[in-house]
């Protein structure tokens, strides 16, 4: 009689966070009934298992689309006690800004119940333009040509000098330029539409909006939000200002409507795609691991499944961080959307892997093929590259294409003491920009750092 073997296969080990007190502990990779498990060991607090993916062929295949990082041009601390405790940027991390995040006021007129940040009215706490200017110094020293910077909050369109802040930020290098709103003012306040349509191009709405209906708004957001969702829209097409509609996930609450959202979104010009974050466990949001957490791989099967023309080879790890995002591209095309994610095999996408991720003009199919898979591909400068990459491809003209021609699908999530991965943070290209001269990784930021540093 052979020996008893193991219910699992032992895929490889890295180093996570005890769930309780957020020691950096060992974690071995488990393969098992079909998911991706990490299995943690605290000294103090013993074995933790927690499901990371259910998809072990995604998860194999995410690594597959690894390339090498691009280094920030500065670094704004040394490497003392180690990841990740020497945020940031240290000499350590592997990756530089694809998307800077500026927090500019921390008072919101909302209350959600998966505020990651915690904001809520009365918090109030606006930067200073001072403190912003600060903020893009020290992101240009990193970055010097900024590929993508979100203006956020708490609700930035409190701010009492959000128009003066967002021109400043309009007239430095920065490529893309996106504020994140809850739409609240963007639906009463026609003179701040006609402002911020002034941006353009180059800027782009991240509107929030996670679900059809009303009761899962109830639950993610603690009020019904249909009717101002849908007043910021008609307000956002008539001035064609590009939108993003995002969905923060919830398991069991609106994650079986990612099908309808993407056929609501293909109904308005100026959408030019969608971005679903699974719920992170963080800020208000903290404690609901059981009932609500959902994986980027369970979201991932939710658009292949759902009647939408984006099927699995379709929606790919982006290369720069490949184990946290997935991107889909498509065109919109007479009334359809034509997938273009899955036009070119991984092997020809990646021979262009020594290339940067900065948007560059590229003769070339393979070149525009790979820039276009970087996070601050969301930018006009995509449709540059869609065209040349169109003219070499049958079924769609690439002639007079623009960007409203243009549709995504992104899936980013962020970590937390749950499935928070060494490696992965390393790699991590969504950081926030601080006053205090320093970037934090996002997943770091809101399990170590936001606190301290904002002395809460």
């Amino acid at each position: 009689m052979g020996n008893k073997a193991r219910p699992y296969i032992f895929y490889g080990q890295t180093q996570s966070l005890c769930e309780e007190c957020l020691a950096v502990v060992p974690a071995k990779i488990l393969f098992q009934h079909g998911n991706v498990y990490y299995q943690k060991r605290c000294q103090e607090h013993g074995v933790q298992k927690t499901l990371v993916s259910t998809d072990i062929g995604y998860y194999k295949r995410c690594k597959d689309y690894l390339k090498p990082g691009d280094m920030p041009g500065a670094f704004q601390t040394e490497i003392n006690q180690g990841c990740p405790h020497d945020c940031g940027l240290c000499p350590d991390h592997e990756q530089h800004s694809c998307l800077a995040l500026f927090e500019i006021i921390d008072e919101c007129n909302m209350h959600c119940p998966v505020c990651f940040a915690n904001s809520a009215p009365g918090m109030g706490n606006p930067r200073s333009m001072e403190d912003i200017e600060t903020m893009l110094q020290t992101l240009l020293a990193s970055e010097q040509q900024p590929d993508l910077v979100q203006v956020s909050g708490g609700e930035p369109t409190l701010h009492p000098q959000l128009m003066d802040i967002l021109r400043r930020l309009k007239a430095s290098p920065i490529r893309h330029l996106m504020l994140n709103t809850n739409g609240i003012r963007i639906a009463r306040d026609p003179h701040l539409v006609e402002e911020l349509a002034s941006l353009k191009p180059g800027f782009e709405v991240y509107l929030q909006f996670d679900s059809l209906k009303a009761e899962a708004l109830q639950n993610i957001r603690g009020q019904d939000m249909r009717s101002i969702r849908q007043q910021a829209l008609k307000k956002l097409e008539q001035h064609n200002i590009s939108t993003t509609l995002v969905c923060v996930i919830r398991k069991g609450v609106n994650d079986d409507e990612i099908g309808e959202i993407i056929n609501f979104a293909q109904q308005w010009k100026c959408v030019r795609g969608i971005t679903f974050q699974p719920v992170q466990d963080a800020g208000r949001n903290e404690g609901d691991k059981p009932a609500n957490r959902i994986t980027l791989s369970e979201i991932r099967t939710r658009i292949i499944e759902a009647d939408n023309p984006f099927g699995d080879t379709d929606m790919i790890p982006l290369p720069c961080h490949p184990e946290n995002i997935s991107i889909g591209y498509g065109i919109k095309m007479g009334g359809e959307i034509v997938p273009v994610t899955g036009l070119l095999p991984r092997e020809e996408l990646l021979k262009g892997v020594d290339n940067t991720i900065t948007f560059e003009k590229s003769p070339g199919l393979k070149n525009a093929f790979l820039k276009l898979f970087s996070l601050d591909a969301c930018s006009e400068q995509t449709t540059g590259n869609l065209q040349t990459m169109l003219c070499c491809l049958p079924r769609i003209q690439g002639d007079g294409l623009t960007y409203d021609n243009v549709f995504r699908i992104v899936i980013m999530a962020f970590m937390d003491k749950y499935d928070f991965d060494i490696g992965s943070v390393k790699r991590s290209c969504t950081h926030f920009v601080e006053p205090n001269g320093r970037i934090y990784p996002f997943d770091t930021w809101n399990l170590f750092y936001r606190d301290q540093v904002r002395g809460k």
